[in-house]
């Protein structure tokens, strides 16, 4: 008797226990896109000295511009897709008092062309 309590709780529990994880993966989750969708080939459009506005038409609006730092803007991209990890993004534009592009950093690279002059 003893072992048929066994034989229907062990699977049981089981079954419980795994129901919740495998539940989870059953659902649909939309893919989630949050800020600034930043490709390669438009920061390699951005050239050495170009003014805010022009960084502006390229690439948008900043996702942020922090209080006190108007010449370090920001763009960030944060993607979910279903339940997958997240990806983030980052790239930080800087400028120099004047409004002239001075560098770029984060998760992309400059082109090769950044330090051409501008037309």
């Amino acid at each position: 008797m003893q072992f048929k309590k066994w034989l229907i709780a062990v699977p049981l529990a089981l079954t419980m226990l795994t129901g919740c994880s495998i539940a989870e993966k059953l659902v649909y989750r939309i893919d989630i896109n949050q800020g600034n969708y930043v490709e390669q080939t438009d920061v390699d459009k951005l050239k050495f000295g170009m003014t805010k506005e022009q960084v502006r038409f390229v690439m948008g609006s900043p996702m942020l511009v922090e209080n006190g730092f108007p010449d370090t803007w920001y763009y960030i991209y944060h993607h979910t897709e279903g339940h997958s990890d997240s990806i983030q993004k980052n790239l930080i534009v800087n400028f120099d008092p004047e409004g002239r592009l001075l560098d770029v950093n984060g998760d992309f690279v400059i082109g090769d062309r950044f330090f051409e002059s501008i037309n």
